[in-house]
C-alpha cells in the first residue's frame, strides 16, 4: 500500500467547506461537519491518514509537515474552495515534488477535464462514488486499469477511464467510526442544531428525489438510495458506543433522505432505544404520524428537514415533490409528538420574486421550527439548476462565495436581484427569530443545560459579528461597483 493521506485543507477563517458539507460556505455561527466523503475511503485504506484542517485549526504549514511523510494525497475540494485546494496542493507538490495529488468531490466528478487542464499540479481526479478507485490508487494498481479515474499521463494527455459502477452492497462498507475516533477530534465539530459532541455518518448514499439545487445525488451518489441493512448499522452503533463512549451527546444519520424507507429507519431506531443512544437524522416534510411516534419512541430527538420555500410553485419548479398543507400537517404532527425540527430554507430559487421571498418567510413564521437555515440558492455545476441558469441567462456572478468566504448570490432574476436575494436572507433570519415563539424555548433550553447556556451566548455573538461582515462585505461591493 502507498502511504496515503486525506486531506481536507485549511480554509476561510470559519468556512465549513469539508467533505460533508452541503453547502460551502462561511457559516452564520461555528459549525463544522464531519468529512464524510474522505472518511470512508480513508477507512478502506490501511495505515492511511485522514487530516482535516478547518476544524482544527490546522495551517498550510502544519498540513506540510504531515504531508511530507506521504506518497499519495488525496484532497477533496468544492466549487467556491477549489482555488483555496490548488494553493494547497502546489504547496505540497514544491516541498516534495514527487507526492502524487489527487482531488475528489463533486467539482471534479463533473468537470474532471477542465480541472486536470486548468490545474497542472493535480495529478489525477476520481469520478463520481470514488472510493474503490481511492482504495485501487492507494494499492498501487497501474492507472490505466482503474475505472472512474482522470489522469494526465507521461505525455501530459488527459485520460478518462470508464466509470465506476456505483457501489450496491453497502453492508460490505466498512464503518468511518474507528477512523473518526483515530483521526479526529469529536470536540471540534459544531452544529447549531445538534448536541455537543455530536457525530453524523452516512449509512448509504443516493437519494430518489429529484430537488433541482441539490448537489450530492445529481454528481456522486445518484438517485437511487443504497443502504447498510438495519442489522449492519446496529452493530456500527455498538461499535461507536464502544469508542467514544457516553462522551458523544447525538448520533446524527446524515443520508440524504434517511427515512425514504420507513420501515428501515424504523428497524435502525430499535437499534438506538436498545443502546440508549440519542440520535437525530434528515427526513422529507409529508412524513406519516405513526412513523414520526415509533422513531421518536426509539430516541429520535430532532429531524433535520429542507422545506426550502413557502411558495407552492417554487417548489414544484425545482422538483420538491412535497405540498405546503402536508408540510404544514408534518410540522404539527412533530410539535404534537415533542420532535424538534430544524429547517432548512433557500431563498433565490427559479424564479424567485419579492412577495415569494415574503411568503416563505410567513410559511416559516406559521409552521416555527425549532432553528432554521437560510440559504442562497447555490447552482452547482452538475445540478440541473446551474443547467437552467445557464439556458435563461439567471447568472450575475461566477462565485459562490466571495473572498471572505462568505455566501453570495450568483442567480439575478428580473424581479428581484442578487443584491435582494442576500438581503432577503438578514430579513428572514431577523423576522424569523426576533419573534416571542422563537425566542422563548431557545431561553428555555439555555436555562435546563449549562452547555446550552454558554454555547447560545457564543452563538448570538457569532450571528451578530456575521451579519455585521456580511452587510460590511455588501458595502465594499457597492462602493467598488461605483468606482467602476
Amino acid at each position: 500500500m502507498l502511504r496515503t493521506l486525506f486531506l481536507s485543507p485549511p480554509s476561510f477563517n470559519g468556512f465549513d467547506g469539508g467533505a460533508g458539507a452541503r453547502y460551502q460556505a462561511k457559516r452564520e455561527i461555528t459549525s463544522f461537519w464531519y468529512p464524510t466523503w474522505l472518511a470512508q475511503p480513508a477507512a478502506m485504506v490501511p495505515g492511511s491518514r485522514l487530516v482535516d484542517a478547518p476544524p482544527h485549526d490546522l495551517s498550510v504549514e502544519d498540513v506540510l509537515a504531515i504531508a511530507k511523510d506521504y506518497d499519495l494525497v488525496i484532497m477533496h475540494t468544492s466549487t467556491p474552495s477549489i482555488a483555496n485546494d490548488v494553493a494547497c496542493a502546489k504547496a505540497i507538490k514544491e516541498r516534495r515534488p514527487h507526492t502524487r495529488i489527487g482531488f475528489i468531490g463533486a467539482h471534479v466528478a463533473v468537470l474532471p477535464d477542465q480541472t486536470l487542464r486548468d490545474h497542472p499540479v493535480i495529478d489525477f481526479v476520481c469520478r463520481h462514488e470514488f472510493d474503490y478507485t481511492c482504495q485501487e490508487l492507494a494499492q498501487a494498481l497501474p492507472w490505466q486499469q482503474i475505472t472512474g479515474l482522470s489522469y494526465r499521463d507521461s505525455s501530459g494527455e488527459v485520460i478518462h477511464n470508464p466509470d465506476r459502477e456505483l457501489i450496491h452492497d453497502w453492508d460490505s462498507m466498512p464503518s468511518v467510526l474507528p477512523t473518526y475516533g483515530r483521526d479526529l477530534d469529536i470536540q471540534k465539530y459544531f452544529i447549531g442544531y445538534l448536541l455537543h459532541p455530536y457525530v453524523s455518518f452516512y449509512t448509504g448514499r443516493g437519494c430518489p428525489a429529484k430537488c433541482s439545487f441539490c448537489l450530492w445525488p445529481q454528481t456522486i451518489g445518484g438517485h437511487q438510495y443504497r443502504a447498510k441493512s438495519p442489522e449492519v448499522v446496529g452493530r456500527e452503533m455498538e461499535e461507536a458506543k464502544a469508542i467514544f463512549g457516553d462522551r458523544v451527546r447525538e448520533y446524527m444519520f446524515d443520508d440524504d433522505t434517511f427515512t425514504i424507507d420507513k420501515q428501515r429507519a424504523i428497524e435502525i431506531s430499535k437499534h438506538m432505544k436498545r443502546l440508549k443512544l440519542t440520535w437525530s437524522c434528515n427526513a422529507r416534510a409529508n412524513l406519516d404520524y405513526d412513523t414520526l411516534k415509533t422513531l421518536r419512541d426509539n430516541g429520535l430527538r430532532l429531524l433535520l428537514v429542507g422545506f426550502e420555500s413557502g411558495n407552492q410553485q417554487i417548489l414544484d419548479n425545482i422538483n420538491k415533490g412535497v405540498k405546503l398543507e402536508v408540510a404544514r400537517k408534518f410540522m404539527e404532527n412533530c410539535k404534537r409528538l415533542g420532535i424538534l425540527v430544524h429547517g432548512t430554507f433557500i431563498i433565490g430559487l427559479p424564479i424567485e420574486t419579492p412577495e415569494t421571498v415574503e411568503e416563505t418567510i410567513r410559511f416559516a413564521c406559521d409552521i416555527s421550527p425549532h432553528t432554521i437555515q437560510v440559504s442562497i440558492a447555490a447552482p452547482y455545476p452538475g445540478t440541473q439548476l446551474y443547467s437552467e441558469a445557464q439556458q435563461n441567462g439567471w447568472f450575475s456572478d461566477d462565485s459562490l462565495v466571495a473572498e471572505s468566504g462568505i455566501q453570495t448570490s450568483t442567480l439575478s432574476y428580473p424581479s428581484l436581484s442578487g443584491t435582494q436575494i442576500e438581503d432577503s436572507v438578514e430579513q428572514m433570519y431577523r423576522r424569523f427569530y426576533f419573534r416571542p415563539k422563537a425566542i422563548l424555548p431557545i431561553v428555555r433550553e439555555m436555562v435546563t443545560d449549562r452547555q446550552m447556556l454558554i454555547r447560545r451566548l457564543r452563538e448570538g455573538r457569532e450571528f451578530f459579528a456575521y451579519l455585521r461582515e456580511r452587510r460590511n462585505q455588501q458595502s465594499a461591493a457597492h462602493l467598488a461597483a461605483t468606482a467602476r
